[in-house]
């Protein structure tokens, strides 16, 4: 049962839990009222739910591969991400090229995408960023300790990437009687400086680990900038902004991203 809290006593803690309750089926309690403006505040933590689900992959994959060969293991954990996310971006992936493949004006293309239903666009778009997660993930796991750092930078970076599509694009309003998701639709500076602190601190601590060289890190930064700009564009210029089924888009791309960069570094 949720307690009517005051929006200011709601502690940090408790912003983290509604940002993995949002971005992921793991089961938290939250005490308090949910609120629009507690989710923009949640939004800052969007990436260290990110760097979570990267632990529960990289945690998952080195059991499978005690006991079923690379390939096995590598689908196996892609599985446990679809679980434990409820395949939440790879719904909008989906839903926007049917949207964007399917319609001609903004409205057909914001109508297409809050149908349930699954088109050829969004299955053919589906099924290929599947294939090249799995390629992708198989070609680095000749090395352990590479693979399981690939799959922290792609988990936790989307994130980022995604969720700092915010601060740069107005949201495509849609009415009331369709399909709307809940949706985070202000970043404040302070949640954009602790969005991109996450990412940066996960980047620090690889290089000094030396599972990552620096200079792979400054071409992931560039691939990611350069692809913030083209998805800041393309959205602005198929829906004059973006919906929540765009920052999903945005993760998917950003993830595999940053495995086809790692494959072609390593």
């Amino acid at each position: 049962m949720h307690s009517n809290l005051d929006e200011n006593k709601v502690t940090q803690w408790q912003l983290l839990l509604l940002a993995i309750s949002f971005l992921t089926r793991i089961p938290v309690e939250l005490r308090f009222d949910v609120s629009t403006v507690h989710l923009n505040q949640a939004s800052r933590y969007f990436a260290l739910v990110g760097l979570l689900l990267g632990g529960l992959l990289a945690l998952s994959y080195c059991v499978f591969q005690l006991l079923f060969p690379l390939s096995i293991s590598i689908l196996l954990m892609m599985a446990i991400g679809l679980l434990l996310t409820g395949a939440f971006h790879e719904d909008g992936w989906a839903d926007v090229w049917d949207g964007f493949g399917g319609g001609w004006q903004v409205e057909q293309k914001l109508t297409i995408m809050k149908d349930s239903r699954l088109g050829t666009y969004g299955a053919a778009a589906l099924f290929i960023i599947l294939l090249i997660k799995f390629q992708s993930l198989l070609l680095l796991s000749n090395s352990l300790l590479g693979v399981l750092s690939a799959i922290l930078l792609g988990q936790c970076l989307s994130r980022m990437v995604a969720t700092s599509l915010i601060i740069s694009m107005d949201y495509v309003s849609e009415d009331a009687t369709s399909k709307v998701k809940p949706l985070a639709m202000h970043l404040s500076n302070s949640s954009l400086t602790i969005l991109l602190l996450t990412a940066a601190v996960l980047l620090v601590s690889l290089i000094a680990a030396s599972l990552v060289l620096w200079q792979t890190a400054l071409i992931l930064i560039a691939v990611l900038l350069i692809l913030r700009v083209i998805l800041i564009r393309w959205f602005k210029r198929q829906l004059g902004g973006y919906t929540g089924d765009c920052l999903g888009a945005a993760q998917q791309l950003s993830e595999i991203a940053i495995y086809l960069t790692l494959v072609s570094v390593l």
